[in-house]
């Protein structure tokens, strides 16, 4: 949506006092832990509505957070919010380190191998594992893998977010540059 980030999903209740789990969609605890003002977006709304988040916790182990918001205090209530999105406006961009990057500002941007400047393809997402990893949906000649109906199927690999890997990342330019090492752009 224009004008929000998503900084989670509620996924189920916990507990029977209306907390709720959280899947991060951002590097930044301080969303589900520090009280304060978030928008929360329904399935099938097209508009955000205020919630106030009264505390938060990080689930170690589970990658969720479990959070409590203002009004929501049984687990019916709690049951209710599973699958809405967590929102704050988009002018609520924490300020990032040199090498840090939003999410939202990945995605899109076309990659390019480094050394002959030959596009590979686009970010579609980025993936929290361990190291994050760039999913990038193969461009034109790379992406097109013949099935045995002779139909052509775009393919996405994952590539390691480091510096050794990704060693370039120009927002201004809008490009990503890599330099991958032998094997990891093949797909089988």
């Amino acid at each position: 949506m224009d004008g929000w980030l998503e900084i989670g999903k509620i996924v189920a209740p916990q507990g029977m006092k209306g907390e709720l789990r959280v899947y991060p969609s951002t590097d930044f605890p301080e969303r589900f832990e520090v009280a304060g003002l978030r928008w929360l977006l329904r399935p099938n709304a097209t508009e955000p509505e205020e919630v106030e988040l009264v505390k938060g916790r990080f689930l170690e182990g589970k990658n969720l957070y479990v959070i409590q918001l203002r009004g929501v205090k049984y687990r019916d209530e709690a049951e209710e919010l599973r699958g809405c999105q967590l929102l704050v406006p988009e002018g609520d961009r924490p300020q990032l380190g040199e090498d840090e990057y939003h999410l939202m500002d990945l995605v899109g941007l076309p990659v390019f191998m480094q050394d002959d400047g030959k596009l590979i393809g686009t970010v579609v997402d980025l993936i929290n594992a361990g190291n994050d990893l760039l999913e990038v949906r193969l461009g034109e000649e790379e992406d097109k893998e013949k099935d045995s109906n002779n139909n052509k199927n775009p393919k996405n690999v994952l590539i390691p977010f480091v510096k050794a890997i990704v060693p370039v990342v120009d927002l201004e330019a809008g490009r990503i540059e890599i330099t991958p090492p032998d094997g990891l752009l093949n797909i089988n």
